[in-house]
């Protein structure tokens, strides 16, 4: 665990070597797909998978109005896993659609799951790397809602794609990533197939953002 300051942000690290190009092998938490293709499932949520989310009555979506996904990905071992979603029902049909092209691109993505309230809350470690699209949490470092608390935006492989805003740099053992010259896979490049598919469906990037650059967000509004 990384110590917290003042700002509420752990200070930024130095990447170790071995991560300086990761390339984790994913570790399955759903059943990989039988025949190595894409496949995907939308449902209304469950109530084990809404009471091990994030979501409380507090949050600015109701239960009702977000989705259950499931969508096959490509880990970074070239193999098929099976990921999961929550994210806002106006947009699930869309996001399958992303993911299916990011699958036939050979996008690597490390891991897809759902996180809790208290892993959301945990003390930093520097070291995240899940992609995910529902979060109930305000905009990094302000008070108002993020774009994540409605289910309608996607963080993409966090660790090569990180957050980075003056001295703060989200996860804190990615800086080695803020240069994105120097390309390695799981990188959002401009016009890649990451950026392509997000913007079929009118999605925007972070990585475009003047005041801050935000690699692994995409988000139906823009914000």
């Amino acid at each position: 665990m990384l110590p917290v300051g003042p700002q509420g942000f752990a200070a930024a690290r130095p990447t170790p070597s071995e991560l300086r190009n990761r390339s984790i092998i994913t570790v399955d938490d759903l059943p990989p797909p039988a025949d190595g293709r894409f496949h995907a499932t939308i449902q209304a949520v469950p109530a084990g998978v809404l009471a091990r989310s994030s979501w409380t009555k507090d949050c600015p979506v109701t239960a009702a109005d977000l989705r259950y996904l499931t969508v096959s990905f490509r880990g970074f071992d070239g193999h098929a896993h099976t990921g999961e979603l929550l994210a806002n029902s106006r947009v699930a049909d869309d996001l399958v659609t992303v993911f299916k092209r990011l699958f036939a691109a050979g996008f690597p993505i490390e891991r897809m799951r759902i996180s809790s309230t208290e892993e959301l809350n945990a003390a930093p470690t520097g070291d995240g790397n899940t992609t995910e699209a529902f979060a109930c949490r305000p905009v990094r470092g302000q008070t108002g809602w993020s774009q994540h608390a409605y289910g309608l935006a996607v963080d993409l492989d966090p660790f090569q794609n990180p957050y980075h805003k003056g001295e703060v740099v989200l996860p804190e053992l990615a800086t080695a990533y803020l240069d994105r010259a120097d390309a390695r896979p799981g990188m959002v490049r401009p016009a890649g197939p990451a950026v392509r598919a997000f913007a079929a469906i009118g999605w925007k990037w972070g990585g475009d953002y003047r005041s801050l650059k935000d690699y692994m967000h995409f988000s139906a509004t823009g914000g």
